[in-house]
């Protein structure tokens, strides 16, 4: 099983401390982080949490999984790898609105 768990459905307010705290009850915690919006620094409601052994992770999956956290009931699971970009779906190319391509107007062929 893999040491980092998926937390879902957190409140706005939960911070990586909070996560940390209260995920120690599981077993240690190697790192707890809750993901913000770049922007405006808004939490998105959820966050990863490493657990330092695996049995501390199925121990905090079934520990909080259903459980209520900052009054929301959260969803914990095990994360899921990053899904690694392959060369499927050519998003270069040269006909969109960036580095030219025919949008339409433009020289009609002189008849005007």
């Amino acid at each position: 099983m893999n040491k980092n768990l998926y937390v879902g459905n957190l409140s706005f307010k939960v911070t990586n401390e909070d996560l940390k705290t209260n995920f120690s009850e599981a077993g240690e915690v190697e790192s707890a982080s809750v993901i913000k919006d770049k922007f405006t620094g808004q939490s998105k409601g959820f966050g990863f949490v490493e657990m330092k052994t695996e049995e501390g992770a199925t121990a905090a999956i079934q520990k909080f999984n259903g459980g209520t956290l900052d009054g929301k009931v959260i969803t914990v699971n095990e994360a899921r790898p990053k899904k690694e970009f392959s060369g499927g779906g050519n998003r270069s190319g040269g006909g969109g609105y960036r580095g030219g391509g025919n949008r339409g107007g433009g020289n009609r062929g002189g008849r005007y």
